[in-house]
């Protein structure tokens, strides 16, 4: 998918992850979301991009230490070239130890008009992070500058981050509760069916508050339960 529709990506932010979670595994798709992998500030934005991946290997004092000449230029490389609209996905391989990339790094991404960064290892300079505005995700802060443990190795290739399989093109989605990644042939339908189930979420939740039972209710609507959805959403969602 060369990029998402306003529309589409309001969409997928408004659902959010819990509600997308539930569609996907209503179609078999349970190995979506990552694990382990947090937002890094609770009050960032949500997050909506189609994935730019790229890979860590371990690195090794030869080729990666302070007087080598082999230190690889594909780090810069991903900030210069991850698209706008898209999310920069790294396979740091669950390692934390040392950072995935910093605020300069993150803020480059920014200027240049990307959804977000998600690792499985962590960010450096947090602080600086957040300032960016950019929605970043990682395992959890990690000082320790790249190098001494990871080494870029290539980009735009298949990478397993937090424990799923992200694809160059996947769409991902991440707020506060979770990242997950959705296939790009199924995502307007996806969303479609997400948005239905959203809005009825809202309408259950006004009737739990006013004391209904959930029998009935949540989660298998019953007929009488659908009706009164019904009622509800012609008077504008309003009770």
């Amino acid at each position: 998918m060369a990029e998402l529709s306003k529309d589409l990506r309001e969409a997928l932010a408004k659902v959010g992850t819990s509600t997308l979670t539930g569609v996907l595994n209503r179609r078999g798709l349970r190995s979506m979301t990552l694990f382990d992998v947090w937002p890094l500030r609770p009050e960032q934005p949500p997050m909506v991009g189609i994935a730019f991946t790229m890979r860590f290997i371990p690195s090794r004092e030869d080729m990666d230490g302070p007087t080598s000449t082999n230190r690889s230029r594909v780090q810069p490389q991903a900030m210069e070239e991850c698209p706008p609209g898209h999310v920069l996905m790294i396979d740091s391989r669950g390692d934390s130890r040392a950072a995935s990339a910093g605020d300069l790094y993150v803020g480059r991404l920014k200027a240049r008009g990307a959804a977000g960064i998600v690792t499985d290892g962590g960010f450096r300079d947090t602080n600086g992070i957040f300032k960016t505005g950019l929605p970043a995700y990682h395992r959890r802060p990690s000082s320790p500058p790249s190098p001494i443990v990871h080494r870029p190795i290539d980009l735009q290739l298949p990478i397993g981050c937090g424990g799923v399989a992200v694809y160059p093109g996947d769409i991902v989605v991440g707020d506060r509760d979770a990242v997950l990644v959705i296939p790009p042939d199924i995502v307007e339908s996806v969303a479609e069916e997400a948005v239905k189930n959203y809005e009825y979420e809202e309408f259950a939740e006004l009737e739990v508050a006013r004391g209904r039972s959930l029998k009935g209710l949540f989660p298998v609507a019953s007929d009488e339960a659908k009706r009164d959805y019904e009622e509800w959403k012609k008077k504008g969602g309003k009770k």
